[in-house]
């Protein structure tokens, strides 16, 4: 492996990764849609973290109480869903669906054509990477394999060896990076290669199967990259620290749990009955779609073919169920086969891990020369565009700064006078800004970040003082 060796998301790959809400509106409309945050999705390309650390171990994740609660939540929706859609009312939810969907049904496979053809130009445009924007190569001959990949999705004749074409990319891909963390992105390659090839089929019985591909594809991609939130919850601190937003207020390690479990059901919900996988691609096409504003172009060029095939399951009319159909009719098929999808899952992630990597693979902010990706200097959490430095140190000691000062800072905030709350708040908050700055004296090499950091111990000193003063004046009455 080279020092690229690693994956894609996106979010916090990622994946978003996306780059998503909280499931905390499961009895709204579109429920699933208000769930995880934009960032949910794979946004792991927005920073590089450690392939081969250990996972946290499944016993945080048992035992914690946001996580049982979410998947409450998210049982509840899909069995409602499912009681609705054997009703007349639920057929009569589906036919409006159709009708509303219907131009773009008549025309799907020319939408997934043109969506694949288009992605594959951009990323010939945005030039050395490999199917997504952070999996990056020197070789000049890749972005024109992409460019030929491009025209060879619009006729029937060609479009296998567009498939081919890509089948080499995931390939290459897998040489240069590592293959834990590309799962979930070599699901998807493999189901758009699938469907080019079934789309030009002319085998009927072949041929009607290829939407389903691309819809396995996006929900194993989805419900795999969930787990990094579980496993790997450290690497998602940096992201809501810079975009605190995307919590809805809420603490961290409440946020995270319930996002994975909003993400990873509802990749689940894409594989089961019409109406539940139809709301939940209605819902992954609004947080996909809401990730784009904060994430920029990065995240739309990553997340386009996802977002493609999401909007092809919204507007799939085929009502026939192929694998499993009698557990997938039954409303008590839900749980049983969420519970076993999930068993299926986490044992397929944490064992290949600890098949891969072994039991000892270090401390999980230990670093070493294997990354998930290459490294963005467009918007990485604060990094520049110099060279990427592999400082496990400086890593272990960022990561420490947020562990510090999240727990203070949240119960200070708590407090019922709004004044004091802020005071109690902001003094922990610009502890950790001093923190920050002090591992960047000791690790960091830029003269201007360094600069840039004395200034920001120096002024956060003196406004924590000031606080300090405030609060010891309020506490004696005299205010």
């Amino acid at each position: 492996m080279t020092a690229q060796s690693g994956h894609a998301d996106q979010n916090f790959r990622h994946r978003h990764d996306t780059y998503w809400r909280l499931p905390m509106a499961v009895g709204g409309a579109l429920t699933l849609g208000a769930w995880s945050t934009t960032a949910q999705a794979h946004v792991k390309w927005f920073a590089p973290y450690i392939v081969e650390a250990s996972p946290a171990p499944l016993m945080d994740t048992i035992t914690n109480g946001w996580f049982w609660l979410a998947i409450g939540l998210v049982l509840v929706f899909f069995v409602a869903t499912r009681v609705f859609e054997t009703r007349p009312a639920g057929e009569a939810t589906l036919s409006a669906m159709d009708r509303v969907s219907d131009p773009l049904w008549f025309r799907l496979d020319d939408f997934i054509r043109v969506v694949i053809g288009a992605f594959f130009v951009a990323t010939f445009a945005v030039g050395g990477v490999y199917l997504t924007p952070d999996l990056q190569t020197p070789a000049e001959w890749v972005s024109w394999l992409q460019l030929l990949i491009a025209f060879g999705v619009f006729s029937k004749r060609t479009m296998p060896f567009s498939a081919a074409g890509i089948i080499i990319l995931w390939v290459l891909a897998l040489r240069d990076y590592d293959l834990f963390h590309l799962l979930d992105y070599l699901a998807l390659g493999v189901a758009v290669a699938a469907y080019l090839v079934l789309a030009a089929s002319r085998n009927e019985e072949w041929r009607k199967h290829r939407f389903e591909v691309l819809r396995w594809g996006v929900a194993i991609a989805l419900m795999w990259s969930s787990l990094e939130k579980f496993a790997y919850p450290e690497w998602f601190y940096p992201l809501v620290a810079e975009k605190p937003f995307l919590t809805f207020g809420m603490p961290r390690d409440v946020f995270i749990p319930m996002a994975g479990v909003a993400e990873f059901t509802m990749g689940f919900g894409l594989l089961w009955t019409p109406l539940v996988r139809r709301l939940s691609a209605v819902a992954l096409f609004i947080i996909f779609n809401a990730a784009v504003y904060p994430f920029g172009r990065i995240d739309l060029v990553g997340h386009a073919l996802i977002m493609a095939i999401i909007v092809a399951i919204a507007a799939d009319h085929t009502r026939e169920l192929h694998f499993l159909p009698a557990i997938r009719r039954a409303v008590a098929g839900v749980p049983v086969a969420l519970g076993a999808v999930i068993v299926i899952f986490v044992t397929g992630y944490w064992g290949l891990h600890l098949t891969l990597y072994g039991a000892d693979s270090g401390p999980r902010s230990q670093i070493t020369d294997m990354t998930t990706h290459t490294p963005n200097a467009e918007n990485p959490h604060g990094q520049t565009g110099e060279p990427f430095v592999n400082s496990p140190e400086a890593m272990a000691a960022f990561m420490a700064t947020m562990d510090i000062m999240h727990g203070p800072m949240m119960e200070g905030m708590q407090h019922p006078d709004p004044d004091i709350a802020f005071m109690q708040g902001m003094i922990p908050h610009h502890q950790g800004a001093i923190d920050m700055a002090e591992v960047v004296l000791e690790y960091g090499s830029d003269r201007e970040v360094r600069a840039l950091a004395q200034h920001v111990i120096d002024e956060q000193q003196i406004e924590i003082e000031q606080m300090r003063r405030w609060l010891a004046i309020r506490a004696g009455g005299q205010l």
